[in-house]
């Protein structure tokens, strides 16, 4: 009777001694990554960036932006869309009709997804006046 008993009760654990002996794999983040490079390069073919910044928006916004807050805030007002990132140009700002291309990127992982997206502007005035001061390309 003794034998039958530890024999139950042995049958009964292994389940549990399974269940705690193997780690599964768990992710590392509730949140699904949110991590961009934002660029700023002269002319359409961005071999020479002038400015970049690392934005990492998921579970806090950080990175060397100098407002990941803001840009954070920007990018989701934006929807995963990048092209929201561009108003109409403020018709208050005078801006020369010379060519000097600026082409701003934004390439990373947004909200789990594969991004990558670029916008060129007839010169820095253009830049300047279609973002309004957009914080995500505030740098």
């Amino acid at each position: 009777m003794r034998h039958r008993i530890a024999a139950v009760t042995a049958a009964a654990l292994l389940p549990l001694a399974g269940a705690t002996g193997i780690a599964e794999a768990q992710p590392a983040s509730l949140y699904a990554p949110s991590a961009v490079v934002l660029a700023v390069a002269p002319g359409q073919d961005n071999a020479a960036v002038s400015r970049a910044v690392a934005l990492s928006c998921a579970p806090t916004a950080q990175g060397t932006h100098p407002d990941p807050q803001a840009a954070c805030a920007a990018l989701a007002a934006a929807g995963g869309s990048l092209n929201g990132l561009l108003a109409s140009p403020d018709r208050n700002r005078a801006c020369p009709m010379h060519y000097d291309p600026v082409t701003i990127t934004a390439d990373g992982v947004w909200k789990g997804s594969r991004i990558s997206w670029k916008h060129t502007f007839s010169n820095a005035c253009t830049m300047a006046a279609t973002l309004n001061g957009n914080a995500a390309y505030s740098f």
